[in-house]
């Protein structure tokens, strides 16, 4: 009976969303770039321009997923899932040996191919895990996949803990642990994420609020965590104390799972009442005959019949994936691949994607440099990039429980709340240009709530608009901005302006980019002119995804998910 239970439990629904939450809280290994960035620039002697351009490779691998999409389409989660994990383990344990001198200096371009090839790793998780958990769970997708993202915003912060009880003081090996442990996660729980039948479950949305209060908690600690780590020096011993009580926080989803299948459980064993017996007039009555006989006369021939059936069928397979590109159906309904790429609101999100998400990257990249150049210590930098990381989070969460709290209560449309994330990331860029006392902290969690909350929105807003038939190839598509942003202001601007200040610096010291190994600049002015372009980019952003908006308002007054309660 016991291991009848068990079986139930690992194939269950709940099981399968446990297992997604480990899967995505190893797949934020991008984000924890301005962790060890500094590493890569010292020891291979890369500038800042050269750094940033590894860093779009970065941001590149991490949102170009189309090739992880049309896999997922024709390939079982599984397959995904282990391609993913031979590609992120291959990724980061050819940088970790270029950066400990293990091989012989790697060319840029083979240092920009090994961290696309690990960052893109993120793309097979995604659909391997998330996917199946939006299709697993249809009508719960937005808190769905803000918790599932969530958990990938909290990695950095979860990264840093365990690397600081297994690694202490070496940010080479984060490279190292980054590229085993995520791998290996995707590896046990590979056969465990798989689509499953949907069954409506009245309490569902009350599961999926006890899974976000076990998150809080999470995201709380590690926030206290990381304040304290500012102010106290940790011991060895502390480390390990705390990844413990991060490891125990982790698995507490495992038991709301266990909870849930053994109600399931309990009700399979309820008896089935005994069937009751019902008479029936077998007296005869010549009316219904004659109705009988007008509904008969009423039917078209058989040939008829076979006639507009093969007509039907005919109808049903000339429509492809590519299908009718001018012919697009209602919003909500189940676009093709290319009538969703070619429609004004996929375009409309690619825009503000690209001015959003691009900018976010960009800032979250030269977090660390930012902190630099204003003079604050390697421990205050890295918790900059713990408190992005955890306020990601933040923002994941609540921008999926919020705009979806919202949708249900005041018909508020989800892309409205896309808006005002992106107000707040200009607000921040704004406090980095023009920095006073506390302003790096304050834009840290900006950045991270915005960048956070942008990214689910995206993903949910695809699948409210497009449908979910071809969601694994169009949630992928739908990031492919998010680089392209990444490229044009992260390398093109910001990294040429930072190194111009930086050699205007050396100008008036009488050297040359040739006197030193690493360029740096130091001073307020390094950041100021390229993030003031930032928050000019993003606030237009902003004044774009306003006309997604007004295209959007009476589709979210509706009831979106009636299409998924009528097919259960």
């Amino acid at each position: 009976m016991a291991c009848q239970f068990a079986v139930q439990v690992i194939k269950g629904r709940w099981f399968t969303v446990f297992a997604s939450f480990l899967i995505m809280a190893g797949a934020g290994a991008t984000y924890l770039f301005g962790s060890y960035s500094k590493d890569i620039k010292s020891t291979l002697g890369y500038d800042q321009s050269t750094l940033n351009l590894i860093g779009f490779f970065k941001d590149l691998g991490a949102n170009v997923g189309v090739l992880a999409g049309l896999i997922g389409e024709v390939t079982p989660s599984w397959f995904v899932l282990l391609v993913g994990s031979a590609m992120n383990f291959a990724g980061y344990f050819m940088i970790w040996l270029a950066v400990t001198g293990k091989i012989a200096k790697p060319k840029v371009w083979q240092m920009c191919l090994y961290i696309c090839v690990g960052a893109n790793s993120q793309n097979f998780v995604n659909t391997g895990a998330l996917v199946t958990c939006v299709k697993n769970f249809p009508e719960s997708r937005g808190v769905m996949l803000g918790l599932l993202k969530g958990y990938t915003g909290l990695s950095g912060a979860i990264f840093t803990q365990i690397y600081l009880a297994i690694y202490p003081n070496d940010s080479k090996s984060l490279i190292l642990l980054i590229g085993w442990l995520p791998a290996a996660l995707s590896v046990i729980f590979v056969y465990t994420i798989r689509p499953m039948k949907v069954v409506r479950q009245q309490n569902e949305l009350r599961v999926f609020y006890h899974f976000l209060y076990i998150s809080l908690s999470l995201g709380v600690f590690l926030m206290v965590m990381t304040l304290l780590e500012k102010t106290i020096t940790f011991s060895r011993a502390a480390y390990a104390g705390s990844t413990t009580v991060v490891c125990m926080i982790m698995f507490m989803p495992l038991g709301i799972a266990i909870r849930e299948e053994l109600a399931l459980w309990n009700l399979k064993k309820q008896p089935v009442d005994s069937p009751v017996e019902v008479s029936i007039d077998k007296t005869p009555n010549p009316v219904p005959e004659i109705q009988e006989i007008q509904e008969l006369d009423s039917f078209p021939p058989k040939s008829s019949l076979g006639q507009e059936k093969k007509t039907q069928i005919t109808t049903t397979t000339t429509t492809s994936c590519c299908g009718d590109i001018c012919n697009k159906p209602e919003r909500g309904e189940d676009y093709t691949i290319l009538q969703a790429l070619l429609s004004m609101d996929m375009i409309i999100l690619f825009i503000a994607t690209f001015c959003g998400l691009g900018s976010s990257l960009t800032a979250v990249d030269n977090l660390g440099q930012i902190g630099e150049s204003l003079g604050y210590p390697t421990k205050t930098v890295s918790t900059f990039v713990s408190l992005v990381s955890i306020w990601n989070y933040f923002g994941r969460v609540f921008s999926g429980f919020v705009s979806e709290s919202l949708m249900v209560k005041w018909k508020i449309p989800r892309t409205l709340m896309m808006t005002f994330m992106l107000v707040l990331s200009s607000i921040a860029y704004i406090s980095i240009a023009f920095p006073f006392p506390g302003s790096v902290y304050m834009a840290s969690v900006m950045i991270g709530v915005s960048f956070g909350a942008q990214l689910t929105l995206l993903f949910t807003i695809i699948s409210e608009l497009f449908g979910l038939k071809y969601y694994a190839t169009l949630f992928n598509c739908g990031q492919l901005a998010s680089p392209l942003g990444s490229y044009i202001l992260n390398v093109r601007v910001t990294g040429m302006l930072y190194d111009r200040e930086a050699l205007k610096v050396l100008a008036k010291k009488g050297m040359t980019r040739s006197s030193v190994k690493e360029l740096v600049c130091i001073g307020s002015q390094c950041y100021r002119l390229s993030f003031t372009i930032l928050a000019s980019i993003t606030f237009f952003g902003a004044l774009i995804s306003l006309v997604l908006v007004i295209r959007t308002r009476e589709f979210y007054k509706g009831d979106i998910y009636k299409k998924y309660r009528e097919d259960v």
